[in-house]
């Protein structure tokens, strides 16, 4: 017996009500200064630093492979240890178990992302991270994650949001993050 075919991105878009589709936010003002240009610029530094040996080519060439893996339309950030210098729950810096021990979190925010995804924290909105707990919570990302792994010799976990998750995180959590790019919305959109 076959099995039933999945929805494509395009027909589960059309089920949709238009205010839940999250087109990305153009709003640069949230409820913390993360978005601040000198506070990006930190994280950056940070990232660069920790994350990529104090290397930016590798991690221009981090960016280069997300942009050309993301839809219009779609902002990517990197949250966590990675830009904070240190885990959340334990205070621990950075790769503390040693070079290549703390993951990078990725999370792709608006557009349709969330469809790429079958294992959620709330369904439809919010995805589970496509990680080694879950390596099947999104089968289209694997190859970009495997990539994504390979190039900075750590794990590389990818989750996607609908913009107001992510709006809601920042304005109630205060939960620092990195924007790597914001991929500029089709003109037909």
């Amino acid at each position: 017996m076959r099995r039933p075919s999945r929805p494509t991105i395009a027909s589960k878009r059309r089920l949709m009500p238009e205010e839940a589709r999250n087109e990305s936010s153009d709003e640069t003002t949230t409820g913390s200064n993360t978005l601040d240009p000198d506070v990006q610029r930190e994280y950056r530094d940070r990232v660069i630093q920790l994350a990529f040996g104090g290397e930016p080519q590798r991690f221009e060439e981090f960016l280069r492979v997300l942009r050309d893996a993301t839809p219009a339309g779609v902002e990517v950030i990197l949250r966590g240890s990675a830009v904070t210098g240190q885990k959340f729950k334990t205070g621990e810096p950075f790769d503390a178990d040693g070079p290549g021990t703390s993951d990078l979190d990725v999370t792709f925010v608006g557009g349709d992302m969330v469809m790429l995804f079958r294992e959620f924290h709330i369904p439809g909105i919010h995805s589970v991270p496509l990680s080694e707990q879950h390596p099947f919570a999104s089968p289209p990302l694997a190859p970009l994650r495997q990539r994504l792994s390979e190039m900075t010799n750590r794990s590389v976990n990818l989750q996607a949001s609908i913009s107001l998750v992510q709006h809601l995180r920042d304005v109630s959590m205060d939960q620092p993050y990195l924007l790597l790019l914001k991929q500029p919305k089709d003109e037909g959109d």
